[in-house]
Order: structure tokens, then sequence, then C-alpha cells
């Protein structure tokens, strides 16, 4: 008897659309709370807009998907033939979407796994990859899960922002940290480690950061074959040059995605953000 193992993420995944249907990825949006207005990520509100309201210094939140949500998805998932869900989600070190899956999952008709990757943009998207091609041909589960979490340890996530006072105002990195990236106007390089945005080295200028970052990507991808997202918020001429130098010095390129993040990410991190996400096949 066939079996059929739906995969679930989140908004902040930032899949390509093509990609997500092939693979029958379903997504959960969160939410942006700008001003008075709740709007869905991916539908309701345009990174333009929200870059324009960070530069107008309008008030910006983020808010996890309700427990309800997901409940619905689930419920939805089992009713066109799900006899099991992987439910995978940004870290639960930045947002509590994965609180909300594990509630839901309780109830749900048919079992589902929640997993809290530690990731976020396409570092999650790459795991949400993973689990779908493993639950392909007959996949469990469990196997669905087990290529989540392999994906997700050998992932790794790096990203430059013109400040930290975004990340500093949403809570997401500490005001030592924030203060000490501001000192001297230097510029931030951060890494994404155990689930949480970590200062990783202070750079002088952009340009040189943003070199530095190349470096770092180059020495993360070694010989291994790689999948490489490059992320950005209101600079794509800068992730369209640093994706045009990983394509000549990556030797084992797999997929080279080049996205703009989404308003959730684009919240915390504020316009400039240039991100590379190095994903071992």
């Amino acid at each position: 008897m066939s079996r059929h193992v739906a995969i679930v993420t989140d908004s902040t995944a930032y899949l390509p659309p093509g990609l997500m249907e092939r693979h029958g990825i379903t997504s959960v949006p969160l939410t942006v709370v700008l001003g008075d207005q709740a709007l869905e990520e991916g539908t309701e509100i345009s990174t333009r807009s929200l870059a324009q309201a960070l530069q107008k210094r309008r008030p910006v939140t983020t808010s996890r998907p309700s427990p309800e949500e997901f409940a619905r998805t689930y419920r939805e998932l089992a009713d066109t033939g799900a006899d099991g869900i992987v439910s995978l989600h940004l870290s639960a070190e930045l947002s509590g979407t994965y609180d909300a899956a594990v509630l839901a999952a309780r109830e749900a008709p048919v079992p589902v796994r929640v997993v809290d990757t530690g990731m976020v943009a396409m570092a999650l998207g790459f795991c949400a990859l993973s689990a779908a091609e493993a639950a392909e041909g007959d996949g469990t589960v469990d196997d669905a899960v087990t290529a989540a979490e392999k994906r997700a340890a050998d992932t790794s996530a790096h990203f430059y922002v013109d400040t930290l006072d975004y990340l500093r105002r949403g809570g997401r990195i500490g005001t030592a940290q924030a203060l000490l990236g501001s000192a001297l106007a230097v510029k931030p390089l951060l890494r994404l480690e155990n689930g949480r945005i970590e200062l990783l080295e202070k750079v002088r200028t952009a340009s040189k950061a943003i070199a530095r970052l190349e470096e770092i990507v180059v020495e993360r991808a070694g010989g291994a074959e790689v999948d490489i997202a490059v992320h950005h918020l209101s600079a794509p001429e800068r992730a369209g040059v640093l994706a045009d130098r990983l394509r000549e010095r990556v030797a084992r390129l797999g997929e080279l995605h080049v996205s703009e993040v989404g308003a959730v990410i684009g919240a915390h991190t504020g316009p400039g953000l240039l991100g590379v996400v190095v994903s071992p096949r």
C-alpha cells in the first residue's frame, strides 16, 4: 500500500514557488504587523513596502502563525490523502512558530512530526527540499525527518547587514553585541549558530565586509558539492555580483538561488542585507 507523507514549512523558508509546487511542499505564512495592519508574508505585503516603512522608521513587528492556522493546514492535508506530516520550521530561538506547530500537531487527525531546524531562509528551505525528496517514492515520516535533520546539521548561513539596529530592536541580537557592532562604524558579519544570530566579525567598510563574506562562503564550500542561496533586501546588484563571483569560485556548485528575503526576515535585518546559505548535498 502506497503512503503519502506531506511536507509543511513556513513562509520564512523563501523557497522558489516552482520548487514548492514540484515537490508538493505546503507553506504556512507568518505575519508582519505594520502600524495597525497585520499582513501575511508572501501575499499581503511586498518587500518594497516593508523597506519603505523601515526607512521611514514606522513601527514594524512580526508574529508567528496561530496554532489554529497550523491545525487547519494539517486537517486539509489529511483530507487530501496524507497519512503522515513532517512540519519543518525556522529556529525556535527566533520565533514561536515551532511552538504553535507543536500545539496544533497534538490534535491533528494524522501523525505530525514537528522539527525545529534551527535554520531560517533557504537554510530552512533546503531542509524542506531534502525532506520532500526523501518522502517521495514511498518514503516514511522518519525518512523525511532524518533527511531534514542531516541537511540542517551540514548547512551554514552567514550574512552582512548595514546596521545591527533592526536586529537589536527586534530582540534577535543582544544589546551588547549590537553596540559592539556599531562601534567606530564597523560593518558586521553575522552567522546562524545553534539557532541564534551571532556576531562573527567586524569589518571596517561595506565592500571589505562583502569580500570577506565571499571568502567565508568559498571556505565553507570547500571541495564538497553544495547548493547555495544568495539572499538580499533592497540590494539586487550586490546580490547579483556576489552570485557571479561564487559561480566562478565554488568548484562543485549544484543549484544557486538568488532571491530577496520576505518581509518577516527583512523586518529584523533592514535594507542592505546580503546573506549566503551554503548547503552540502
